[in-house]
């Protein structure tokens, strides 16, 4: 049998092989990152936690203004459309991401202590922040050229090194450490410049352009109009942390990265679920064949909301497994925050259209409308309720993200399509509507585990009863998948 396997995947277009490589690579990183998060609970404070997870909100929200995420939209459109001089473009816009990176640490550097305070960070993690910036972008140039040549042998051990090494080389630091959240930062630093680097050397001599004024007059072309889009994304991700640290305290934001940590981890469904879907979609709207995405969508949308709905029915005994009992309280935000990666799941489906149609305004637009909306209702429920609203606004900023992003589909519909809508919008306000009183039905039971214990033994009845169902769904996919 193991033969017959391995002949069925020598049998495999590269492409495919390639895609269950990168798979297989990122559901092993967030569990490995699942692991290691039980770990470093026990090892760091809630306030250590959470300033740890401030630093992270900070890196996130400043790298697309240090680096203008070069390596994401305009670096995955030069290499096809300079597809013959893919390696000089390559290395300049390398050399253009070291440029800006070095020019944003020396403003820091010039007047540290006045940024330090800003960003609550000490001058050895904000030169690490900067360093991790640069490895990362470097990283990222590369790796997205192995993808576009699928070559993910060398991609996915190098990805797995870095996933293996990280926390491994962190908790070293942290026990040898007096000062363990610079402990945990340089750990992650130094892992990535030593792994990292290489990438950035390699294209260089590829290459072998530094400079090419054609080239980085291209990228701040297609990237600046972005920047609005690239940043408000990392707002409505980050921003809750930094806010409860300066209104709550670094204890709290521990406790809320936790809530959020395990939430994400239903992001690996989502993430397996679209890189099967999008390309099927894409191909759609190029057909003009966009009555066929329901069918596909429907059940979707239905399997991602009973999986999150599950997360919030287990939330209790997740947090006691992944923290000790200083972080308890983590389990009233799991919900809110839960729900959020179904509403995230949800607007993908609308947001399509837009990327097809290169509707950058209407993208940018829904984007910075979802970050502010968080950053107001942040600004006024913390202070309010106290910072387990946070998990709450989150969620409401993601469903305006998904009505916002659902408005402009329609729009789109109308100008390209005749009018014709892919989805009706009562199927789609019934499933996130009983999501939500779901979950939230299933947070009062928290105090009451044998209720909850007797909601749990109910869905795993009604799961059985629509085993066929299921496996029609798992066809469809695998039909997809295969087209």
């Amino acid at each position: 049998m193991l033969k017959k396997y391995l002949n069925i995947y020598k049998q495999m277009p590269i492409q495919m092989k390639a895609s269950m490589w990168f798979l297989i690579c990122s559901f092993i990183q967030k569990g490995i990152s699942m692991i290691t998060t039980p770990i470093f609970t026990r090892i760091l404070t809630t306030q250590e936690y959470g300033q740890y997870s401030v630093f992270n909100a900070w890196l996130q929200i400043l790298t697309p203004i240090v680096c203008l995420n070069l390596y994401a939209g305009v670096y995955a459109q030069g290499i096809v459309k300079f597809e013959d001089d893919r390696n000089r473009y390559s290395s300049s816009l390398q050399g253009f991401c070291l440029t800006l990176t070095a020019t944003w640490a020396f403003i820091y550097l010039l007047s540290c202590s006045f940024w330090n305070k800003i960003f609550s960070l000490t001058t050895v993690q904000g030169i690490a922040m900067f360093l991790m910036i640069w490895a990362t972008g470097s990283f990222n140039f590369w790796s997205m050229n192995q993808r576009a040549d699928f070559k993910y042998r060398k991609l996915v051990l190098l990805t797995l090194l870095a996933t293996i090494f990280q926390p491994l080389v962190s908790v070293i630091f942290i026990i040898n450490s007096n000062d363990k959240v610079s402990a945990r930062i340089i750990g992650i630093a130094v892992v990535q410049m030593a792994l990292y680097a290489g990438t950035f050397i390699y294209q260089m001599k590829e290459g072998k352009q530094f400079f090419s004024r054609k080239y980085w007059l291209y990228a701040l072309k297609f990237n600046i109009p972005l920047l609005p889009h690239y940043l408000s994304m990392n707002v409505l991700s980050s921003s809750d942390r930094i806010m409860i640290s300066h209104m709550a305290g670094d204890g709290e934001a521990g406790i809320y990265n936790l809530a959020y940590s395990v939430s994400l981890i239903m992001t690996m469904f989502n993430t397996a679920l679209l890189q099967t879907i999008e390309p099927w979609i894409y191909r759609k709207l190029k057909e003009k064949r966009i009555q066929d995405l329901a069918g596909v969508a429907y059940p979707c949308f239905i399997a991602i909301a009973v999986l999150n709905v599950l997360l919030v029915m287990f939330a209790p005994e997740v947090i006691a497994v992944f923290a000790p009992d200083a972080y308890q309280e983590a389990i009233w935000m799991i919900p809110g925050v839960a729900l959020s990666v179904f509403f995230t799941f949800l607007y993908t489906f609308f947001a399509t259209f837009e990327f097809y149609y290169e509707k950058t305004r209407y993208i940018a637009g829904a984007t910075v409308g979802g970050a502010l909306l968080n950053i107001g209702l942040n600004y006024v429920c913390i202070n309010r309720f106290g910072y387990i609203a946070a998990g709450y606004t989150t969620l409401f900023s993601y469903i305006l993200f998904a009505v916002l992003h659902y408005y402009f589909m329609v729009r789109i519909c109308k100008e390209y399509m005749d009018n014709v809508r892919p989805y009706k919008p009562g199927f789609i306000i019934a499933i996130g509507g009983g999501c939500m009183i779901a979950g939230f039905s299933i947070m009062l039971t928290y105090y009451n585990p044998v209720i909850r214990y007797a909601m749990i033994v109910i869905v795993v009845l009604i799961a059985f009863m629509m085993k066929n169902y299921i496996l029609s769904v798992l066809r469809i996919l695998s039909d997809l998948r295969k087209g």
